[in-house]
């Protein structure tokens, strides 16, 4: 004869047959991470200064350093085995942005730079950029009311 369905005895078995996730771990990986990648974006903030530039100039040259060396290493392979061994540490910075865009290109390549990289390069950041170019119309023209 079977036994009836008892829920409490299966959520009993799949707790003690599931892995423990390491939160707390993978906390401090992403936090570590993500601090250099900021760390590292002070970094060229700081030397743009020293050349000198404008604030503001100096903001654009570190976020444009920080997408180059971003889509560099996304390029030769590394920036998904630091991404594999930071989790969201590597996605909340500018870096996440400049790897999705980097990504779905260099999986593309081989069908070619124009067709493959070039079709590609704006999978996922196209519509990030229209929704992003349409709200700030939409919260201008708020403010411009308002």
């Amino acid at each position: 004869m079977k036994q009836p369905f008892n829920a409490k005895a299966y959520q009993k078995a799949v707790a003690a047959h599931a892995p423990k996730s390491p939160a707390a771990l993978q906390c401090f990986k992403a936090f570590l991470v993500g601090g250099l990648i900021c760390v590292l974006g002070q970094g060229f903030h700081d030397l743009a200064l020293l050349i000198p530039v404008s604030e503001q100039d100096a903001s654009t040259i570190s976020s444009v350093a920080l997408i180059f060396l971003t889509a560099l290493l996304t390029g030769l392979g590394v920036f998904d085995k630091i991404a594999s061994f930071a989790g969201a540490g590597t996605v909340v910075p500018i870096t996440g942005f400049a790897n999705s865009i980097a990504a779905p290109a260099m999986e593309y390549r081989p069908e070619g730079f124009v067709l493959g990289v070039g079709a590609k390069l704006f999978t996922i950041a196209g519509p990030v950029l229209v929704y992003g170019i349409g709200a700030s119309i939409i919260v201008g023209l708020l403010s411009l009311l308002f």
